[in-house]
């Protein structure tokens, strides 16, 4: 018995350990980028492996909002990822319980063929796309942005949502129907709070994809006071010369409150996931 105990506790602790290594190697690389944003431009040319920075500066963030504007980038990638997002969620959630309730048999191969579109990689469509854009006059506008978002977002979240409402119970919808509540009450009072945890991991989603995007913000946007951040970013490179302290601390106000967001609802996340495995 006591040799089954210190093996079994052998084993939790080994657990344990595992974690322990998986997380501070998770975590290490936003530590180092953090840590490296705060160096000086010098150090980080001659010491680029140092973890701790010599001498603490904050030249690389006024750099990069007061010289380099990338407040204005971020609102734009805020501005057009709330768009994206609110947008798709009304659509797909329309989409998905008209399939679920109305047309069952048609919604499952509908849904099928939905996610198809993705078998097709975003370069494939770039030169299609920005034709279609240039007709309709919408190059370098959040507009034509936010309408190529919705291509590839639309599918994706009506596909999640239909499981989704799908764990739904019928009879609580037909118990509310004899009370007298309308169809739109049914699907706005009832149906959605259900899957609202699936909702939220579904907006979520969204928003990080369309906040992260990266091709057709290069190819429809060509305005510097338009470009989203991950343009932006790209455009700190140079063609000779890299700015690394620019870089960095322009990859921490992306990446860290991302970071922040996405810790902060992770238990809706995990619980619409979890609902919506459940059929």
């Amino acid at each position: 018995m006591s040799t089954a105990r210190l093996t079994k506790s052998g084993a939790g602790a080994l657990r344990h350990v595992v974690l322990a290594v998986a997380s501070i190697a998770f975590v290490f690389p936003l530590a180092w980028i953090i840590l490296s944003s705060v160096k000086t431009g010098a150090e980080l040319a001659n010491n680029p492996l140092d973890v701790l920075p010599d001498e603490f500066t904050l030249a690389n963030y006024r750099r990069v909002l007061e010289d380099l504007g990338f407040l204005q980038n971020l609102r734009n990638s805020v501005l057009i990822a709330v768009v994206a997002t609110a947008v798709t969620i009304v659509l797909s959630t329309l989409a998905a319980y008209g399939i679920v309730r109305f047309f069952p048999r048609f919604g499952q191969r509908l849904t099928r063929v939905l996610i198809a579109t993705y078998m097709f990689p975003p370069i494939l469509l770039a030169v299609p796309y920005a034709a279609i854009m240039v007709k309709l006059g919408l190059i370098n506008t959040y507009a034509g942005l936010i309408l190529a978002y919705l291509s590839f977002a639309l599918p994706y979240a009506i596909w999640m949502l239909v499981g989704f409402y799908q764990t739904v119970p019928l009879e609580i919808e037909e118990g509310a129907q004899m009370d007298g509540a309308g169809k739109v009450r049914i699907f706005w009072q009832i149906a959605t709070p259900i899957v609202l945890p699936g909702i939220v991991a579904t907006a979520v989603y969204t928003f990080i994809n369309t906040f992260n995007e990266f091709l057709y913000a290069l190819l429809f946007i060509n305005s510097t006071d338009r470009m989203p951040v991950a343009v932006a970013l790209y455009s700190l490179t140079g063609s000779e010369v890299l700015d690394w302290g620019a870089m960095m601390a322009a990859s921490v106000l992306v990446v860290v409150p991302s970071v922040l967001f996405f810790m902060s609802i992770q238990k809706y996340i995990a619980g619409g996931l979890a609902e919506g495995s459940v059929k």
